[in-house]
């Protein structure tokens, strides 16, 4: 299950465990990523925490923890090679892992349509 925050995060839900990336309409704002830093592997995080930063050719910005959970896994690919954002902001270039404190916080996020609606 594919779910969005007004702050451009993506999460793919699967049981307690999200996958977490930054929107392909954060990725066209931002520009061309040149350093992403990733949060520790084990580190606990609440809703909108500051959880990991990326720089852009145009501005630095904080990628903000979606809701409360432990770091479980992060993507060091990203961090050798920033542009995997860029070229599949959904897929390949996903951020971190998390372990979620509450799977049905994850319900208050907004669903594909209303995050379309949001970047409309």
């Amino acid at each position: 299950m594919l779910k969005f925050t007004a702050e451009h995060e993506w999460l793919e839900l699967d049981g307690d465990v999200a996958t977490v990336g930054i929107t392909t309409f954060a990725v066209e704002q931002l520009g061309d990523l040149v350093f992403v830093e990733l949060p520790e592997v084990g580190k606990s995080f609440a809703k909108n925490d500051d959880a990991a930063t990326v720089e852009s050719v145009k501005a630095a910005s904080e990628v903000y923890c979606p809701l409360d959970g432990e770091i479980t896994e992060v993507n060091e690919a990203i961090v050798a090679d920033p542009s995997l954002v860029n070229s599949d902001p959904q897929g390949a270039g996903w951020f971190f892992k998390l372990k979620l404190k509450n799977r049905a916080d994850a319900d208050g996020l907004l669903d594909e349509a209303a995050y379309k609606e949001l970047i409309a």
